[in-house]
């Protein structure tokens, strides 16, 4: 499975993140598949691939919950990814209801 999460890259005492897509069983510095943006928590700049979000979430990637809420920031959750979410859950409750 894939997750987009934050890797730390910088020096000490001046983090700067960046997101990237990677296996859920890779170290937090493991090699990532790709990267799709950085997160500077001090100057509070991010940003944001958002052609490589989309494909990663299409895919089947969750997004850990500080990078769903650094995207939320961005607003990148607006009508894009809330429609295909909500297709995606119409789909899941009804095959619940077919099977149970």
């Amino acid at each position: 499975m894939v997750k987009l999460r934050l890797k730390r890259c910088g020096r000490k005492q001046r983090v700067i993140y960046r997101i990237v897509a990677i296996d859920v069983r890779s170290r937090r510095e493991g090699r990532d598949l790709r990267r799709v943006g950085f997160y500077d928590p001090i100057n509070n700049k991010t940003y944001s691939n958002v052609p490589a979000i989309l494909y990663f979430l299409e895919k089947g990637a969750q997004p850990t919950g500080t990078v769903h809420d650094i995207l939320r920031k961005a607003e990148f959750f607006k009508e894009r990814i809330s429609s295909l979410f909500l297709q995606k859950r119409k789909e899941k409750v009804i095959d619940k209801k077919k099977i149970g």
